[in-house]
């Protein structure tokens, strides 16, 4: 069993640490946890810079960055950022008690962390996700419409929720959706989700809108059992339904076809600005993260099919 770390004392520490500390407790009402991450981060802090002759007030960005640093051999991202949020912490307590005059942590840059790849499925397993609501009854119609949708056209999960009839064209193949700050965009619809779509609003979303709830959704075009306006969350519950039916072996959330939708598109040669517009990214390094994911999709059959990767 690991030890729990305990916090230092804050007697031992400088007393403009000890006079932060009464703050935190008295005034902040701090929990043990929060206290013992603060001293330790500031325990540090105070003892980098008493090694190397320096005094905490005044102190300055130089001496801020020089300690994060030091820090960063066995420190993430993550870490750093929250080490630097105590210093800053710290000088602005001293700043409002006339301590110090200035804090040497607000202009220093917290380290950014690096986002992780979106998460992708093979088109193989999109296929069987697709496919898997076979059964031709109300519910399962509606959860294959808006399957092939989301990979289809791209949308978020709020999107797709927030989508009434008129919103989709089956003629034209398009689909209007109101996304982020309310921008609106006009997004192409496949042939498949158009067909499964014209079933899904012929045959099966008149006999949910006879439901208990359906006076009340209004023209919404996915509905729940009750006739009401789908939800994310049933959304985000049907899609685990029908990804154990097809057996993937792994969570998948409704967000995953929106990177499938980009990922598959750029890995079939489609420009990388038509991806941005159909996404509705208001900048291109949002959608730049996918081409991360094709690079990697790419080392990885060059790693299996050549024949000195393999050696």
């Amino acid at each position: 069993m690991v030890p729990r770390a305990v916090a230092p004392d804050p007697a031992a520490l400088p007393r403009e640490i000890e006079l932060f500390a009464r703050w935190l407790r008295s005034e902040r009402r701090a929990s043990p946890h929060t206290l013992r991450a603060y001293l330790g981060d500031l325990a540090s802090y105070s003892g980098y810079l008493a090694g190397r002759g320096l005094a905490l007030v005044p102190s300055s960005p130089a001496a801020v960055r020089s300690w994060l640093g030091h820090q960063a051999g066995s420190s993430g991202p993550k870490s750093l950022g929250r080490k630097l949020s105590s210093v800053r912490s710290l000088y602005r307590f001293l700043v409002k008690e006339r301590i110090a005059t200035s804090n040497p942590a607000r202009s220093v840059q917290a380290p950014r962390t690096p986002r992780p790849l979106p998460e992708v499925l093979p088109e193989a397993e999109v296929a069987a996700l697709l496919e898997a609501p076979e059964a031709k009854e109300p519910l399962a119609l509606r959860d294959r419409a808006f399957l092939e949708l989301l990979y289809s056209s791209g949308l978020r999960v709020s999107e797709l929720v927030g989508l009434d009839a008129g919103g989709v064209d089956l003629a034209e193949g398009l689909v209007r959706v109101v996304g982020k700050g309310r921008k609106e965009r006009v997004v192409p619809v496949g042939r498949p989700a158009r067909q499964a779509l014209a079933r899904w609003i012929e045959e099966g979303r008149p006999v949910l809108r006879a439901g208990p709830e359906g006076a009340k959704a209004g023209e919404a075009l996915f509905l729940n059992y009750r006739g009401g306006r789908l939800t994310a969350r049933s959304v985000a519950r049907r899609l685990e339904r029908w990804a154990r039916k097809a057996g993937l072996a792994r969570h998948v959330h409704p967000h995953v076809l929106r990177h499938c939708f980009a990922t598959h598109l750029l890995g079939n040669g489609a420009d990388l600005r038509g991806i941005q517009e159909m996404l509705g990214h208001a900048s291109l390094s949002t959608t730049q993260r996918y081409t991360h994911l094709d690079w990697k999709r790419l080392a990885e059959v060059y790693d299996d099919a050549h024949p000195r990767a393999r050696e």
